[in-house]
């Protein structure tokens, strides 16, 4: 079995896919990974083939994996203040252009990569479509591992917004101010997929529904329930979390053990950062904190270890506590384990996630920049305090059905 990954640039998506991948190469298929040139040499170390590509020009200088984003998101992060409303303008639409570039920029790239590898299956996980997937003619696998409120429903809250479930106030001003907004690049986007041999692109969307098989990273103690079924060609994964070769020891102390990520986008805010390590350092709990590209620029209090890069993984089964940005493998990481949350979100359906965390009971929503520091603090006892029957049922759920397995097992049956 010949499987070919084709994850979006960033350590999310990525090592989503590296958990199910290894499943598959234990199993005997040979996978390759189709990786930015940042990121070449990543995958390779894993054990992975790579075919490298890019989404733009090279850089005059060399790139950290997934530096073009890093950078995108440090000097945007004024925009993250705005109500998510005007983040439509302002991030939400500038990141939609930039995604569309990319996937005119390469399409020529994969239509060689997808023919000289011959794949039985691609296995793509961005939020934009390439049109050299459904136009290889080839079975193709569509990941969500986003908030599932990308797949939309009108009884449901709109993407990217924040807002409630139990509250449709607002709904209908964000939707209209979305299509406003998009309309214009998603009708030259989706004419440009036609041109290139694929199929035109549903509605105000910006990715192809598989006629094959997709799937969403969600467990279904914090899925949405909808009004209009996502039909027999979309499956649920609960959880999707990869094996990692690294051990942890947790630091030594008293107090509770709490991790903290903003993830490898967030964490390039570094004011955020230092906000952050400044309010925890008046705590009694120890910290372990994911540093992020911007590491050497955050000096971490004496109850703290961290790094750039850390085996989350490997930490999550020891800690009481995560504070988190949303992200969705982080989330649904911390529900695989039976963590709860404090959720400081900041872009994309991260304001999303953290609702859902909120309206589930599985931790607390935060404001991420004007929160003071007794929120904070009180948000952190009332969480480690409380009892979480809920969220241990639901973990022991989770870690007893493999969502890397799982989704294995369903892109073997299809190639």
């Amino acid at each position: 079995m010949n499987v070919v990954f084709f994850p979006e640039g960033a350590f999310g998506p990525t090592n989503n896919c590296v958990g199910i991948g290894r499943v598959l190469r234990e199993r005997g298929a040979r996978v390759t990974f189709v990786v930015e040139e940042s990121f070449a040499g990543t995958l390779e170390a894993q054990g992975f083939e790579e075919a490298t590509m890019r989404l733009k020009a090279p850089a005059e200088v060399e790139e950290a994996p997934g530096q073009f984003w890093k950078d995108f998101v440090r000097d945007t992060a004024p925009e993250f203040r705005k109500p998510t409303i005007d983040q439509l303008e302002t991030f939400v639409l500038p990141v939609w252009q930039e995604l569309a570039d990319g996937a005119r920029y390469v399409d020529e790239r994969l239509v060689e990569i997808f023919a000289e590898l011959e794949p039985d299956v691609i296995v793509q996980d961005n939020v934009v479509g390439f049109p050299a997937v459904p136009a290889a003619g080839r079975p193709w696998v569509r990941i969500v591992s986003c908030n599932p409120l990308e797949l939309k429903d009108p009884e449901l809250p709109p993407t990217f917004s924040g807002y409630p479930t139990g509250d449709a106030a607002g709904w209908d001003d964000f939707r209209d101010r979305y299509r406003d907004l998009h309309e214009p690049l998603w009708t030259e986007f989706s004419a440009f997929c036609e041109e290139r041999g694929a199929p035109p692109l549903p509605e105000l969307e910006f990715v192809h529904e598989s006629p094959f098989l997709n799937v969403y990273l969600y467990p279904r103690e914090a899925d949405y329930e909808r009004s209009r079924p996502l039909g027999e060609r979309w499956q649920r994964l609960d959880s999707s979390v990869r094996s990692v070769d690294e051990s942890f020891a947790p630091p030594r102390g008293d107090g509770a053990l709490v991790y903290v990520s903003l993830g490898s986008l967030g964490s390039a805010d570094v004011g955020l950062m230092n906000r952050l390590v400044a309010s925890l350092a008046e705590t009694p709990h120890r910290y372990v904190v994911s540093k992020g590209p911007q590491h050497e620029l955050i000096e971490l209090a004496p109850n703290m270890i961290g790094a750039e890069f850390l085996p989350q993984p490997a930490i999550l089964p020891h800690a009481d506590l995560v504070i988190t940005h949303g992200g969705n493998n982080t989330v649904t990481e911390s529900l695989h384990f039976g963590k709860p949350m404090v959720v400081l979100p900041l872009f994309w359906d991260q304001h999303d996630n953290a609702q859902r965390m909120a309206e589930c009971g599985f931790g607390v929503r935060l404001p991420t920049y004007e929160f003071e520091d007794e929120q904070l603090h009180e948000a952190i006892d009332r969480l480690l305090s409380a009892e979480h029957p809920q969220l241990a049922t639901a973990s022991e759920r989770l870690r007893s059905s493999p969502g890397t397995v799982r989704a294995a097992d369903l892109i073997q049956a299809l190639a």
